[in-house]
C-alpha cells in the first residue's frame, strides 16, 4: 500500500511507474470511485511518457488513443458502458497490440470481454489523501511492484 497525501504525490508516483514499464504490451486496470484519481494518475503517467496535452478522461468517446515514442497508448473509460459486450463493436481486440500499453479505467464494466490485466491499481479516497494498492498479474508486473515498493 502507498499513502498520497495529493495530487502532487499522485503525479509522481504516476512518474516512478511509467520509467519502469515494459516495451511490449502492458494492460493497466485502474479501479477506484469517483474522484478517487484515476485519471489524475493517468495524466502523470502520460506526462511522464512524453505527452504535454491535456489529458481527459475518455467518458463519452470509450477510448483516447496517444502515439508516444513509437507506441501506442490507449486511456479507456469505461464508467458509461451499458454492457460489456459493447466493447466488441468499438474491436476491443484490437487495441492490444505488441506493444500498445492499455489504461483503462472502470474495468469492471468490461468484466468478461477485457484481457486480464497485468497490473491493477486501486486507489481509495480518504479524507485527507489517497490509498493506492499495486497488485501484480504478471511476472513483468510483478517486478514493477518490487521496485515501486523499494
Amino acid at each position: 500500500m502507498v499513502w498520497l497525501e495529493d495530487e502532487q504525490a499522485t503525479l509522481e508516483l504516476a512518474a516512478k511507474l511509467a520509467a519502469l514499464l515494459p516495451d511490449s504490451a502492458f494492460c493497466i486496470h485502474l479501479k477506484g470511485d469517483l474522484g478517487a484519481g484515476k485519471t489524475t494518475f493517468v495524466r502523470g503517467l502520460l506526462n511522464a511518457l512524453g505527452h504535454s496535452g491535456k489529458v481527459k478522461s475518455p467518458t463519452y468517446t470509450l477510448v483516447e488513443h496517444y502515439q508516444l515514442n513509437a507506441r501506442d497508448i490507449y486511456h479507456f473509460d469505461l464508467y458509461r458502458l451499458a454492457a460489456p459486450e459493447e466493447l466488441l463493436y468499438l474491436g476491443i481486440e484490437d487495441y492490444f497490440s505488441t506493444n500498445a500499453l492499455s489504461l483503462i479505467e472502470w474495468p469492471e464494466q468490461g468484466t468478461g470481454v477485457l484481457p486480464e490485466p497485468d497490473l491493477l491499481i486501486s486507489l481509495k479516497y480518504q479524507t485527507s489523501g489517497r490509498e493506492v494498492i499495486f497488485t501484480a498479474y504478471s511476472e513483468a508486473a510483478s517486478d514493477i511492484c518490487d521496485k515501486l515498493h523499494n
